[in-house]
């Protein structure tokens, strides 16, 4: 390979990283927006990991909008679960991790940041009344936000690849 091509596959890879680093960064500073305009936290860590894959890896079956959504609403639901039966605590948190990723499997719904969805409803019990739309509302952003690089700019990976 010639030093052209190289630098130019170089090129491209960066391209395509500060493009999807700036769709994943534009994604989460939404979400910032509306847990400020409600005054409720809205990005927790497993969401910025979902923006990742959504943006890094938009072509596999976890990045997909079923995955994502699915994923974190099961997990989540879990994590309520365990909470309800275990109380909150490092211990049950493991469980809740655990538990979520049976879950995901069983439903066909493997996302694997949504496991830490799980972990922190246990360990910070937030309300579920509060929590459940907060969160299908953020994972409807990144799915939105996941639609956008494909059709403005012509990403080489369609996003969704599949419902």
């Amino acid at each position: 390979m010639s030093v052209t091509s190289n630098a130019a596959t170089l090129g491209s890879r960066a391209w395509h990283a500060m493009r999807a680093g700036s769709f994943a960064m534009g994604a989460l500073l939404v979400l910032v927006g509306v847990g400020v305009a409600l005054h409720q936290p809205v990005l927790i860590p497993p969401l910025a990991a979902s923006a990742a894959l959504v943006h890094g890896a938009p072509g596999l079956p976890i990045s997909q909008p079923r995955n994502l959504v699915g994923g974190q609403l099961l997990s989540a639901a879990v994590g309520f679960l365990v909470l309800a039966v275990a109380g909150p605590g490092p211990w049950a948190a493991a469980v809740a991790g655990g538990l979520a990723l049976v879950a995901m499997l069983i439903a066909h719904v493997p996302h694997s940041p949504a496991a830490a969805t799980a972990v922190i409803v246990v360990l910070q019990s937030p309300r579920p009344v509060v929590f459940l739309p907060l969160l299908a509302l953020a994972t409807a952003v990144l799915v939105l936000f996941g639609l956008l690089p494909h059709r403005i700019g012509g990403h080489p990976v369609r996003y969704p690849v599949a419902w």
